[in-house]
């Protein structure tokens, strides 16, 4: 069993990882650490963890742990898995895992210096549903892919928010730009050369909170946009000159809709609907990244898959400067 701490009480962990780690066949969670420690008492209290603690340094310090599971801030993200690593912990991080592609140099080194894994948590790699998307366009089911369209929206404009923040790594496209992204990456294999975008700001946050992005993959086309401030939407649609696979609930399994892919054919005369009722994509994350950890040929997201996510994101804030392509 890999034992996981977990860094910060923070909703994500609260509601969503913690209880899949819990859950999890191969891992467990021994320590809960927070600034105060009366958050981390009450969250261990809750979950049935043995140790909590007053301090991040402290848990690192413990022989309790092997591992550790990140949900800070993003712009914590960075100095915290370094930290972990040089204590020898396993480091399972949120995304985005940085903020600009070059920061990820200094993980990849401390990774290696330390012998330890570290890996960014896209949950969505990890689900059945992905890996069926994947294996369709890997076998043909549409035939020729040329376009990926996808959304994924919601709102908040809660000033307290760290999304709204910009000093803590708030803003759309470190938030949910990068699920588009990872997912079309994910599933067809292949690497953007160049991107369009524009993208408008909240006046009064400075975060950007609409982005609508085209970017070209060679043989194909992704199109999409995000935003932190309209109705809450998600879908991601991949279409070839057969036919085309539509992502019902694609990044939120099961919480903006069913976990289903419905693939049609060219002349819409038949559809098959592929329905996973137990994906479970956090539980199966936990998994999966324990077998790497633990020595097992495992496929999770390395820092240099992270780090070619996070060159598209900044080309997209780059592109959003100019006219025309910026190359990735």
């Amino acid at each position: 069993m890999l034992r996981f701490g977990i860094l910060s009480t923070a909703k994500i962990g609260r509601e969503l990882v913690v209880p899949a780690i819990q859950d999890a066949e191969n891992c467990v969670i021994t320590a809960i650490a927070s600034r105060d420690l009366a958050k981390a008492r009450a969250m261990a209290d809750r979950f049935s963890v043995p140790y909590a603690f007053g301090s991040y340094e402290e848990m690192l310090a413990s022989d309790t742990i092997d591992a550790v599971y990140i949900p800070l801030p993003t712009s914590q993200h960075v100095e915290w898995s370094i930290k972990a690593a040089d204590a020898g912990k396993h480091v399972l991080c949120e995304k985005p895992i940085a903020l600009k592609a070059g920061e990820i140099d200094a993980l990849i080194a401390a990774r290696d210096r330390n012998g330890v894994l570290v890996s960014e948590a896209f949950m969505v790699t990890y689900s059945p549903v992905w890996r069926k998307v994947r294996a369709l366009l890997a076998e043909g089911a549409i035939g020729r892919l040329r376009h990926v369209q996808g959304a994924f929206t919601y709102f908040n404009r809660d000033p307290g928010n760290m999304r709204n923040v910009p000093a803590l790594g708030g803003g759309g496209l470190p938030d949910i730009g990068v699920y588009p992204t990872i997912t079309t990456r994910f599933s067809t294999g292949k690497e953007p050369v160049r991107v369009q975008a524009s993208t408008e700001r909240d006046p009064e946050f400075g975060t950007d909170i609409y982005s609508s992005v085209r970017a070209d993959f060679g043989d194909f086309e992704l199109s999409f946009y995000v935003s932190t401030q309209l109705a809450q939407r998600q879908v991601m649609v991949f279409h070839g000159d057969k036919g085309f696979i539509e992502v019902k609930s694609p990044f939120n399994a099961d919480r903006y809709g069913a976990e289903e892919i419905e693939l049609t054919n060219q002349s819409h005369s038949e559809s098959q609907l592929f329905r996973f009722q137990d994906a479970r994509q956090y539980r199966r994350e936990a998994e999966a990244f324990t077998r790497a950890a633990l020595g097992g040929d495992e496929e999770v997201v390395s820092l240099e898959n992270s780090r070619l996510n996070q060159r598209l994101i900044d080309a997209i804030y780059r592109a959003s400067e100019k006219d025309g392509w910026e190359p990735v």
